[in-house]
């Protein structure tokens, strides 16, 4: 079977290395893809490095950053449309041994599904994490497959994230339990969750502060896509994926207005995203 992995690194110079030796580079039939985006430091030296001169294994060096951004240039400009499933992950994950054979299985032997979650397997909130995406029929940007099929219906109908959506997958979450029609066609089991695929992340440490910054940036992103989802919940329930704007930025006018942010410590960041997407306009 024909699979084709992407893997988006911005500034993950320290982290690409353990995140490609995590992978089966020799897996045949599996052509790798470093996606790296927007990034002055040494994430391309460093793939490239652990690359080793494999053949399968291609560093993309794309200066214009955003995962959605490129996202939509791996589906549309780097797939061939024959692959029979298509894994996505992050630069900064190490996936447990056998992740990739287990998704790719696990659409195969469920042929009406469309995507194929992996399992977070470290924090603290690893298994409340779990137990979400089981009932929740969610995705986690840091792996998850789409079937080859599905990902071809997404090429045939030219379907992009919006470029400054924050996280891919909560949409294409929503996409695949769609089938790419608006939210009334919501199907739970078109979404899997994979108990033999996960994933570990770097976690927070008092003992590494370049955690602590890295943590709040990831908190204010959080609270920017918290008001994103609002605005593509609205598009998706009325009128499906045909209706997302090529940037959400184009329709901040129309609902800053309408938001406010939340109590307690979260509103916080809410602030500064909000700030951040009047920025934007």
């Amino acid at each position: 079977m024909a699979v084709a992995v992407a893997i988006f690194a911005h500034q993950e110079e320290r982290r690409i290395g353990a995140c490609l030796a995590s992978l089966p580079l020799d897996r045949p039939d599996t052509l790798f893809h470093v996606l790296v985006n927007g990034t002055t430091d040494a994430t391309v030296a460093r793939a490239t490095a652990a690359a080793g001169g494999r053949t399968n294994i291609i560093v993309h060096d794309i200066k214009a950053g955003g995962k959605s951004r490129t996202w939509n240039h791996m589906v549309h400009g780097l797939l061939t449309g024959m692959e029979d499933a298509v894994i996505f992950m992050d630069g900064d994950a190490q996936i447990v041994a056998g992740s990739i054979d287990a998704l790719v299985a696990d659409l195969a032997a469920n042929p009406q599904a469309n995507a194929s979650a992996g399992m977070p397997m470290n924090g603290r909130m690893a298994e409340f994490y779990r137990r979400n995406l089981k009932i929740e029929g969610g995705l986690f940007g840091d792996l998850y497959a789409l079937s080859g099929p599905f990902v071809a219906a997404i090429r045939a109908r030219g379907l992009r994230l919006p470029d400054d959506l924050i996280g891919d997958d909560g949409l294409v979450a929503a996409w695949a339990h769609t089938n790419l029609a608006s939210d009334a066609d919501w199907q739970h089991g078109r979404v899997l969750a994979c108990d033999a695929a996960g994933f570990l992340c770097e976690q927070v440490s008092l003992a590494r502060p370049s955690t602590w910054a890295m943590q709040y940036k990831r908190l204010i992103n959080y609270s920017v896509r918290f008001f994103q989802n609002r605005i593509v919940s609205d598009i998706m329930t009325r009128e499906g994926p045909d209706g997302l704007p090529p940037r959400l930025a184009s329709l901040y006018s129309d609902w800053l207005a309408r938001f406010r942010p939340r109590a307690g410590l979260t509103g916080w960041f809410d602030r500064k995203a909000l700030a951040r997407m009047r920025k934007a306009l």
